[in-house]
């Protein structure tokens, strides 16, 4: 038997709805939901081994080659990019990326160099750039809607699912950036060696994606 084809998923929500489109193709996930601690797990009848990681993680074991193909948010992917190859638009785990500013206040007036914050850095300054604007990007870890607040920046480039969040921190969104969902990506050389396994598995979830 070769060996499983492996698979990273970016823990928690992602893993949820990518082990439900499993099972929705008859592979047996019992083994990833009574994970316990463990980070490998088989998926039985499908030869498929799963590792569950963080976002930027999914990408870097998929880029190394240590794992076939990976499940990760199209904003991990633009804020990291790299060589991989994007095969499929997986519909689930769907925001946006958008930039928000102070309820009321006018973003793209005046004339002076505007203050970025936000945890996608990449992102951010590629929108700006797309404007002909310059920014100044400051990266925040934790919670983007403090720097508005505290005066450390004129506006955000965040992930917005509901807007509840900004709306409670006296923000709005003034632009979306981009839509975001999950996407399906594959190790490069995993796509030349192991094509027929990869392609098979991507037909039957595009079926499923069709239903």
């Amino acid at each position: 038997m070769t060996k499983p084809l492996r698979i990273a998923l970016t823990k928690g929500r992602l893993e949820k709805d990518t082990v439900e489109l499993f099972e929705r193709l008859g592979f047996d996930c019992t083994a990833v939901r009574e994970k316990g601690r463990r980070l490998i797990l088989p998926i039985s009848d499908g030869n498929i081994e799963v590792v569950l990681a963080k976002a930027n993680d999914v990408i870097t074991y998929v880029e190394h080659g240590v794992c076939d193909m990976g499940v990760v948010g199209k904003d991990t992917i633009m804020e990291m990019q790299g060589k991989f190859f994007e095969m499929v638009d997986l519909g689930f785990g769907k925001c946006r990326f958008a930039l928000a500013a102070k309820k009321g206040t006018d973003f793209y007036s005046g004339f002076g160099v505007k203050q970025i914050a936000t945890k996608y850095p990449s992102v951010a300054r590629r929108f700006f750039e797309s404007k002909g604007m310059d920014v100044d990007i400051v990266k925040i870890e934790g919670s983007v809607e403090l720097a508005p607040l505290l005066g450390l920046a004129d506006g955000i480039v965040d992930i917005v699912e509901t807007g509840v969040t900004l709306k409670e921190n006296g923000l709005e969104v003034v632009e979306t950036v981009m839509p975001i969902s999950a996407r399906l990506i594959a190790n490069t050389v995993s796509l030349k060696m192991r094509q027929q396994e990869i392609e098979t598995l991507i037909g039957k979830i595009e079926e499923v994606l069709e239903k």
